[in-house]
């Protein structure tokens, strides 16, 4: 499953919306991502999964890319 995190670059930065960046990230779970990007140092916000019709949409994105994370 695809979810697409929100979050900012440092766990120091508070979170501000215009400084907000988004990633793309393969995972089983909010969980499953959350756990694959500990050792990233992001203060994340949110994660969302994307399924079907927001999938597609996102995919039209020009900067649509899926991390891979092992």
């Amino acid at each position: 499953m695809v979810f697409k995190v929100y979050y900012q670059e440092s766990l120091a930065q508070v979170p501000v919306r215009e400084k907000t960046k988004t990633v793309y990230v393969e995972g089983e779970s909010v969980r499953d991502v959350r756990k694959k990007l500990s050792d990233k140092g992001f203060n994340i916000e949110y994660v969302q999964a994307v399924t079907g019709a927001f999938l597609e949409y996102e995919q039209q994105n020009e900067d649509f890319k899926v991390l891979e994370i092992g």
